[in-house]
């Protein structure tokens, strides 16, 4: 994957912006996107490691569903505010802190003495990741133009689905190794010797902070967002495990009033002069608004789908975990093809391109079910699904498009919380609709039927956003005021 992400960009053309020669554009990107590679990876790679995990810890389920869900949680609560504190202080120095908290925090739960330990650094690791990741795409934009940002989002995109699966298959090896009885822990583990290298080489190879707007983070948009986002996240992640309780709806019904609240409030911020957490100019920027309805509606299919087959291939098709990790390597290699490769069509056909994609995959999704018995057929089917999705970096190329290069962190704090949710709640939704129906079925073959309807109508939501962002998405709009 290191390989990969250092010689691609160099081979599509990627280069800096900025006047510099060919190898530094690579080697930042490469940078960039192994920080970004190991803060998806961990969403993933502890799925394996639980059993080994519950053994050793003795841990309940709740203590079980806290390890995987409480990284989620701050992560997409505190993507925003990590983008913003990038625009403050400096992308590369957000950067940086990010990496050395992940990598550190890493440490600490790879040596975690207890269930509610790992709990705790794992919440702590997934502010980590907040703080890093956003600069990612931020250092991107500001440093990247034209055909060459455009690549760098293709292989961008690229990492964050390979992570998905990447994780599942590196999970399911470091778990069976067993490297120094370590069992579990090295899932952990392992990020400590990537991160200590990314701290090493970031601050001779990673481009200097210029142009920065400074100010004040905007305080009371925080304390009305962070809240917003938590109470929506929490109990779509543990809504199903726990049976749906009352406090989740109540949850999900307050996280709407503060969404209210943190409109209002930016709207008075944004009055007085100063700079609201998300910028109205960002907002208004062409076809950013539609682009943003799509990333909702792409994340959502493409998790839901990655989690819904997981579990049908270890179910009813009882592959191992390590195997079906494998078995989605054709499906991402799909989606990272199209990623880095739809810039050879015709200019034109660029969005155009977008909703056929997702019209693919609803077709897809429809013959998920009749494919359910496995063989060649259903992974030529999942591949097919995976051409289809790889139209997202088309989305957030046209997304960034006419964003300038000030407003960066703000418009990467929006797409990656909007991605974010998109995918969680397409786990909760589509991922509960798959448990219920395998339960009462006493099949996943029998869920797969249901669910690939499910996972249609999402991706037929994101054709016809799609069609609105080829024809145009929202009007040009001046972009001269915050």
């Amino acid at each position: 994957m290191l390989v990969y992400m250092t010689q691609a960009p160099d081979l599509l053309g990627v280069v800096p912006e900025r006047g510099t020669q060919n190898g530094p554009g690579r080697i930042t990107l490469a940078l960039l996107l192994l920080g970004q590679f190991m803060a998806i990876l961990d969403v993933n790679i502890v799925n394996v490691a639980l059993p080994t995990l519950r053994a050793d810890l003795n841990a309940s389920g709740a203590g079980l569903q806290l390890v995987v869900a409480g990284y989620i949680i701050s992560y997409a609560v505190l993507l925003i505010t990590g983008a913003r504190l990038g625009d403050i202080a400096g992308h590369r120095r957000m950067y940086h802190l990010g990496l050395a908290t992940f990598t550190v925090t890493s440490l600490a739960c790879g040596l975690a003495p207890s269930t509610w330990t790992l709990v705790g650094f794992r919440f702590l690791q997934g502010a980590g990741a907040a703080l890093m990741t956003p600069q990612v795409m931020s250092m991107i934009q500001r440093n990247f133009s034209g055909a060459a940002r455009a690549r760098a989002l293709g292989v961008y995109s690229a990492v964050i689905a390979g992570g998905v699966v990447v994780g599942q298959v590196a999970g399911g090896l470091l778990v069976s190794a067993d490297l120094f009885g370590a069992g579990w822990r090295t899932v952990f583990l392992v990020n400590v010797p990537i991160g200590v290298a990314l701290l090493l080489a970031g601050p001779r190879l990673l481009p200097r902070d210029e142009n920065l707007r400074g100010g004040d983070l905007d305080l009371r948009g925080l304390a009305m967002l962070s809240p917003a986002v938590l109470l929506l996240v929490v109990p779509l992640i543990l809504g199903h495990e726990l049976g749906w309780p009352l406090w989740g709806w109540a949850s999900l019904v307050a996280s709407a009033l503060f969404l209210i609240a943190f409109v209002a409030v930016e709207r008075r911020v944004a009055a007085g002069g100063g700079r609201p957490l998300i910028s109205g100019r960002v907002l208004r920027a062409p076809r950013l608004p539609v682009a943003c309805a799509v990333l909702l509606a792409g994340p959502c299919t493409w998790a839901a789908f990655l989690f819904t087959t997981t579990l049908h291939l270890q179910g009813d098709l009882e592959m191992s975990p390590l195997k079906s990790g494998l078995a989605f390597v054709p499906c991402v290699t799909a989606f990272g093809l199209v990623g880095l490769s739809w810039q050879r069509l015709p200019a034109r056909w660029h969005r155009r391109v977008v909703p056929i994609g997702f019209a693919v995959a609803a077709v897809g999704y429809l013959c998920v079910g009749p494919l359910a018995d496995g063989g060649p057929g259903y992974l030529v089917l999942t591949t097919i699904i995976g051409f289809g999705l790889g139209v997202m970096p088309i989305v957030m190329t046209t997304a960034l498009q006419h964003v300038p290069a000030q407003d960066a962190a703000d418009a990467s704090g929006l797409l990656l919380t909007l991605m974010q949710i998109g995918q969680v709640v397409g786990v909760a939704t589509v991922g509960t609709l798959f448990l219920t129906l395998a339960e009462d079925g006493g099949s996943t073959r029998h869920a797969e039927y249901g669910t690939g309807w499910a996972l249609a109508v999402a991706a037929l939501i994101a054709t016809v956003w799609g069609l609105v962002l080829a024809r145009g998405g929202t009007p040009r709009a001046p972009a001269t005021r915050a």
